[in-house]
């Protein structure tokens, strides 16, 4: 058995290798797509799956007898497994010519992979429809993670798959990330059954409502795995639609929840439903900024009746609160204290254990009883206030966990506006906001990276310092950094 730095780096090969092997096969879908539609650009997504299998399929069988994995092999693989995936989900764009630059490409695809929503595109509606079906499935397929689905099928290869999910599931997630069913083929199974079935309920009630199919199940994909990318260069405004605006928030709102708790009511745990504190926080703030934002909206005049300040406000709070970035208003023409709303929003990415990014509802909670229990032992120092969370103390690890988290999340994007300022040329504010949206998922901003502006106007040296927050941001900060530690390789 090779080890490499004390890697298996065969089993590391073996498992990308599988990894290029299922994006030929995810890449059969748009191909259908694009022969239906016969707009030119079946031919580049075939390449593209050509050459994902060409590659991954020997380095899969030459490698196949190394199947033992540490949990440092399970970082690796998720980092490079993503980027590797994003590499080959590029090309069909570079190949047909609708994104001629790699990095402009790179930059789509990753954004779609983690779910960002991020785009470099000035006209969205003239790409191929294979092409816009194969962006919009990178959402779908990054909204529950790559690796979350292949581990789905790794029992036939007789691969330890707890490695793989421990890493992909690692930091940020908080107490509430343990596994739900004994074994991790099962959990991921169920994981996916959940996905699938809203995605499809979404896309039949936007299809009912008067959607194309086509466009309906794109935004299906988008919405529930709470990620942003649209069919239409006015994202979800293009419709002017209540029916479809309220849709897709029901969508987004439901796809930041966490999906344990999806399984815990199929399996008819509904009492343990409110018990949870990190729902009842999710949904407070959620009532609270919307109804901050409504009346806002509504006292300036912004819009002429409640109902509209209520469609308009509550669709972008729920898109940015969840991650998502779609849009239906250009809210930086908005008051500033509306704005204000949606900036607060920014930086706060709901439930652990659900397709959001960010900062994690649960996480703010841990930190602000933290707090106020540290506050408690200043007036009171000889009781002990423990900090609790579904009726049961959070340990300290945990806590130091959440501390950790937000102190590196912030220094992160700190350090990663004044590198933006420096390659993009941008105003800080500007270059803060980019590193914000990016870093956390969530695609539209302020500033030069606001609803009504894309990226491409960015450098490419900014494009791919972006690309890195994205993923950095997809995989929770710690998954990604740990492996540029020396002790990373020593242990």
């Amino acid at each position: 058995m090779k080890f490499i730095g004390r890697i298996n780096a065969f089993a590391i090969l073996n498992i990308l290798g599988m990894c290029l092997i299922f994006t030929a096969v995810m890449l059969l879908f748009p191909t259908i797509c694009a022969f239906i539609y016969d707009e030119g650009d079946a031919f580049a997504l075939m390449i593209a799956s050509g050459i994902a299998l060409c590659v991954g399929l020997p380095a899969w069988w030459i490698f196949r007898g190394y199947r033992v994995l540490k949990v440092k092999d399970g970082f690796i693989i998720v980092t490079l497994g993503w980027i590797l995936i994003t590499t080959v989900s590029a090309l069909p764009f570079v190949i047909h010519g609708a994104i001629p630059s790699f990095t402009d490409a790179f930059f789509e695809t990753m954004s779609g992979y983690t779910t960002t929503g991020a785009t470099i595109l000035n006209d969205i509606e003239a790409l191929p429809r294979g092409l816009l079906f194969w962006r919009s499935m990178t959402h779908f397929i990054g909204g529950m993670g790559i690796i979350m689905l292949i581990i789905v099928v790794l029992p036939l290869l007789g691969i330890d798959r707890l490695h793989l999910y421990k890493a992909d599931a690692a930091s940020g997630q908080g107490p509430e990330s343990q596994k739900f069913l004994p074994r991790i083929k099962d959990c991921a199974k169920w994981l996916w059954i959940i996905y699938i079935s809203m995605t499809l309920l979404g896309t039949s009630l936007l299809w009912i409502g008067g959607m194309s199919l086509f466009d309906a199940l794109c935004h299906a994909f988008s919405s529930f795995a709470t990620a942003g990318y649209s069919t239409k260069n006015a994202s979800l405004g293009h419709y002017n639609s209540a029916y479809f605006d309220w849709v897709i928030i029901i969508l987004m709102f439901l796809g930041g929840v966490n999906f344990i708790l999806y399984y815990n009511l199929i399996k008819g745990g509904h009492k343990t439903l409110w018990e949870n504190t990190e729902l009842r926080s999710y949904v407070f703030l959620i009532f609270l900024l919307c109804s901050l934002i409504v009346f806002l909206l509504w006292n300036h005049g912004v819009y002429t009746s409640i109902a509209e300040a209520f469609r308009y406000g509550t669709f972008q709070v729920v898109s940015i609160f969840t991650t998502t970035g779609l849009t239906t208003a250009d809210y930086e023409l908005w008051p500033q204290d509306a704005q204000g709303i949606i900036f607060f929003s920014l930086f706060i990415g709901a439930c652990a254990g659900s397709t959001a990014s960010g900062i994690k509802v649960v996480q703010v909670v841990i930190l602000c009883k933290y707090l106020h229990a540290k506050m408690n032992r200043i007036i009171q120092p000889l009781v002990v206030f423990p900090v609790r969370l579904n009726g049961r103390s959070v340990d300290s690890d945990s806590i130091d966990g959440v501390l950790g988290y937000f102190v590196i999340n912030i220094f992160f994007v700190v350090c990663g506006g004044v590198v933006m300022v420096l390659l993009s040329g941008m105003d800080f504010f500007s270059a803060f906001m980019s590193v914000v949206a990016t870093a956390w998922n969530i695609g539209p901003s302020f500033g030069m990276v606001g609803p009504a502006d894309n990226y491409a106007h960015i450098s490419e040296a900014g494009k791919w310092f972006l690309s890195f927050n994205m993923l950095v941001g997809r995989l929770d900060v710690f998954a990604v950094l740990v492996i540029f530690s020396p002790s990373f390789w020593r242990g």
